[in-house]
């Protein structure tokens, strides 16, 4: 093995923006969360996060009674452990840079890395549903997700916050206004600016993320509608096809910064240079690793030959690969 320092080698697929954690791996990215949460309270409530990241592995994996498992290919598993992760960074370093008065307290952390991890179950098709793919809940996930949060927070303890957490998840989506979202409480709401941050921050920061928007957000948008031909009765697509959302991708994530995280979300962001101080040389990894996304998508606008741009292959960290994942983990574990 190389003794060059992690951060300094290749950056893998599979691994965040520090390249330290398996973002595709429930039980890596549960224990990097405990772990931080319990250098600020160490009395905190372990049961109820273990409880959520099983659950998680369960449901995704396809082994949760009533639901099929991930299906869709850019909102995967590992999508959803990079946001818990990020998440969970964010609240750290709130913890740690808010004053004591502002602080969210291990409840609300805990509370916040649930709603991260599960901000997008509603992709996750029950035995029930009508739909053949998950991608078709585009425009309702998060309602979906809403109401699957609302059902499972009792089941780890948290009934109290069910109605709370069935709110904040809004702030991950776009399906009612910000202004509509009905949380009142600031400490709640930051909650709610740091979870949504955390969501934006996590996808566009992914190694893959321009090669995941062109092969995996693509089809996903052909199935809802939002991309392609127009069909009677649905959306009207916003990209024509996979060129046109990578010429896209720039303009959007220009406003993402502008409307949602420099703009309603407060800047909340800035988190994440007390949680890594020290760390990076002063800098945040996130953003580094968004700029040069960034950059490589307007590079492959230009060329005639993207695909030499846009060169990684991620792999789709779905149901089958979860089960094998989880799987791996109870062997090791018996062993």
């Amino acid at each position: 093995m190389s003794r060059e320092p992690v951060l300094r080698q290749r950056r893998r697929n599979h691994y965040d923006v520090t390249n330290r954690v398996r973002v595709s791996h429930p039980q890596d990215v549960a224990r990097e969360a405990a772990r931080l949460i319990g250098a600020i309270y160490p009395d905190f409530d372990r049961s109820a996060l273990a409880g959520a990241f099983e659950t998680f592995g369960q449901l995704y994996a396809g082994l949760l009674p009533g639901y099929v498992g991930c299906d869709t290919w850019y909102h995967d598993a590992q999508h959803s452990l990079d946001v818990a992760l990020a998440a969970v960074r964010l609240l750290d370093g709130h913890e740690r840079g808010a004053p004591e008065a502002e602080r969210l307290g291990a409840r609300r952390m805990v509370l916040g890395v649930v709603i991260a991890l599960f901000h997008d179950a509603g992709y996750i098709r029950r035995n029930d549903d009508d739909a053949l793919n998950g991608a078709e809940f585009t425009l309702s996930h998060v309602r979906r997700s809403s109401e699957f949060l609302e059902a499972f927070l009792p089941q780890i303890g948290y009934a109290a916050e069910a109605t709370l957490g069935a709110k904040i998840v809004h702030f991950t989506g776009y399906e009612m206004p910000l202004d509509d979202i009905d949380v009142h409480d600031p400490r709640d709401r930051m909650l709610g600016f740091l979870v949504g941050s955390g969501d934006l921050l996590a996808q566009t920061a992914d190694r893959c993320y321009p090669e995941k928007c062109r092969d995996f957000l693509f089809p996903e948008f052909e199935i809802c509608g939002l991309a392609g031909t127009a069909r009677r009765g649905g959306p009207e697509p916003l990209y024509r096809d996979r060129s046109d959302l990578l010429s896209g991708t720039k303009a959007f994530n220009e406003k993402l910064w502008s409307d949602r995280l420099d703009g309603y979300f407060g800047g909340v962001h800035r988190y994440l240079g007390v949680h890594f101080s020290g760390q990076f040389g002063g800098r945040n990894p996130y953003v580094d690793s968004i700029r040069s996304n960034l950059s490589r998508v307007a590079r492959a606008v230009r060329e005639k030959r993207p695909e030499r741009v846009l060169s990684q292959r991620p792999e789709v960290v779905g149901s089958a690969q979860l089960r094998e994942i989880l799987g791996a983990r109870a062997v090791t574990q018996a062993a």
